[in-house]
Formats: structure tokens, C-alpha cells, sequence
């Protein structure tokens, strides 16, 4: 067996684990991606948490192979850009570093491309060849894996599927235009047309959040209803595009609120299946992610085994 140091580097906490590449995980924690007053920088927490794998892995004398590393940014060639929620980590050739550190090669990558190697590897769309993945949450992100690899455009900076054109005279997008995927479909924008609906029925001692709109959802208020549908308007919108462009087997939706039930995916099926093109589409299914909160480190391990 291959044993790998997987990492996902999130805005608020890193997950991190021991992974075999049969995709078992040997060990995991987390860790608070915020340095506390400058007494340990991000950059020598990651070196701790390469050290405390190791120490694990050589308890029960695994050897280990390499490390894999996900961050929420554009990486081009081992070098992190534009993070901005990590801006001690922004313009730091992150894979040199640790490499220089461990000894041991070091693969590094956008989050939301490894959480879809994830699924594809050792989630339940394990096998497949074509896949688009998508994560609903605050933003949309996603990635493609187009046969059997990740597919990121010229010098990684594409698949920023969060921001395909839904409406073109829609919201204002935090990236500068108008109408994104991102700026209908996102979380964020959920809760804000609720709020909206309601008026003045909001109740100020509830925290209004996607879980919270579903469940309303569920009970049939009518605000939470026409949100909901918008979003799933949206979320089927952007879906179509992607169908048509890429024709994948697989659709794969993550994010929390993905996770609310059979209906947000039947949904969202139910429109796609009215807007897009028969041609593309016809070896397509929808379906919602499996690996939860694991899916970034397990693709951060897959990234690795698949240069092993």
C-alpha cells in the first residue's frame, strides 16, 4: 500500500490526514488556518502538521510517498495566486516549500478541482471518465475531469465555473460582472432574497441560514418557497450550460445545503431536464457529492497516487 499526506487548506481550518491509495483514511485532524498574533505562521503550521503525519506514519511504519495539498486560490506551477482569504500564502511557491522541507514531492492544487478528484476517485462517482463537480455554499466553485484528468485551462486559471453567465442582466458578481452562476445560485444569495420576501415577518432572534430556509421550505411557507425555486431556477441554469458544453456522465453536486435531501437534487434534475439539449445530455445524471467534508483531502491523496 502507497500512504500519502493529504491537506485541505480551508479559509477558517486545515483538514489534514493519512491516506492510503485505496482512499482509507489512516488518521485525520484539524487545525485553525488562523496564525494566533504571529506566533505561528500558516506557512510553519502546514511544515507541524507534514511532521505530526509523519510521526502517525511511522508508528506503524507506513512509508509515505508524497504530499497533496488543496488551497482556495489559482495555483500555477506549485505557486499560490490570488488567495485572497489566505494572503500570507499568496504569491509563495507553496509546493517548493514544503518540498524543500519533507523531502518528499509535493502536489498542490485548487481546493474545489481536488474535492472533485475526491468524488471521482473514491466517492460514488468512482470510475468516471467525464464529470463536472460542483460546490454550492457562500460562493460556487467546481472543477471538470475530462477523461480521467483534471482539467483546469491554460496554466490552471480556468474552470472558474462559478462565474458562467446565467442572466446577463442579472446581479453584480464580487469578480466584476454581471449575472455570474455564483451571483443567482449562491447560498449567500439564497438567504438574502428570503430575507427579502419576508419583509417585515423576519424573526430577529432566528439565525436565517440555508438549513433554516429549508426547513421552512418543508413546511410550506410560501417565502421559502418561490426562494427555493429561484435558487433551483438558477442551480438548473447553470447546470444546462455546463451539460451542453461538456456533455459529462456526471453531474456531481456538493455543499452543504446539496445534503438537505432528495428533493433539492430531484428539483433541479426536474428543470435540466426541461431546458437542456436531448443531444448532450442524454448520458448525463445529476447526482449529489458522497464524501462530505472529507472530499478535499481524499482528492488532495488521489492527486498524488496519480503521479505515483
Amino acid at each position: 500500500m502507497k500512504h500519502a499526506i493529504a491537506i485541505d487548506i480551508g479559509g477558517t481550518n486545515i483538514k489534514y490526514a493519512l491516506v492510503d491509495n485505496g482512499g482509507n483514511i489512516l488518521y485525520e485532524s484539524l487545525r485553525s488556518a488562523k496564525s494566533n498574533d504571529n506566533e505561528t505562521s500558516l506557512i510553519d503550521l502546514l511544515k507541524a502538521i507534514v511532521t505530526e503525519i509523519r510521526v502517525v506514519a511511522s508508528s506503524f511504519n507506513f512509508s509515505i510517498v508524497g504530499i497533496g495539498i488543496g488551497v482556495p486560490s489559482v495555483i500555477d506551477d506549485g505557486v499560490v495566486l490570488f488567495a485572497n482569504n489566505l494572503p500570507e500564502l499568496d504569491n509563495q511557491n507553496l509546493q517548493q516549500i514544503i518540498a524543500d522541507y519533507s523531502d518528499l514531492p509535493v502536489f498542490v492544487d485548487n481546493d474545489a478541482n481536488l474535492m472533485g478528484l475526491g468524488e471521482v476517485v473514491y466517492g460514488g462517482a468512482k470510475g468516471i471518465s467525464d464529470a463536472v463537480f460542483l460546490t454550492i455554499g457562500t460562493g460556487i466553485g467546481g472543477t471538470l475531469i475530462l477523461n480521467g484528468q483534471l482539467y483546469g485551462g491554460y496554466r490552471n486559471r480556468g474552470t472558474e465555473l462559478g462565474h458562467i453567465i446565467v442572466n446577463c442582466d442579472g446581479n453584480p458578481c464580487s469578480c466584476g460582472a454581471r449575472g455570474c452562476f455564483e451571483a443567482h445560485a449562491a447560498v449567500i444569495v439564497l438567504i438574502e432574497e428570503y430575507k427579502k420576501l419576508l419583509i417585515d415577518d423576519i424573526q430577529t432572534d432566528v439565525e436565517i441560514d440555508g438549513k433554516y430556509i429549508v426547513s421552512r421550505y418543508e413546511a410550506n411557507e410560501e417565502a421559502a418557497i418561490i426562494a427555493m425555486n429561484n435558487h433551483f431556477y438558477y442551480i438548473a441554469m447553470g447546470v444546462v450550460s455546463l451539460i451542453n458544453i461538456f456533455a459529462p456522465q456526471k453531474i456531481i453536486i456538493g455543499g452543504g445545503i446539496s445534503e438537505s435531501g432528495d428533493f433539492y437534487i430531484d428539483n433541479i434534475q426536474k428543470l435540466v431536464k426541461e431546458l437542456v439539449m436531448k443531444e448532450t445530455s442524454c448520458f448525463t445524471t445529476i447526482e449529489r457529492a458522497s464524501l462530505g467534508n472529507k472530499a478535499g483531502f481524499l482528492g488532495s491523496a488521489a492527486l498524488v497516487f496519480k503521479h505515483m
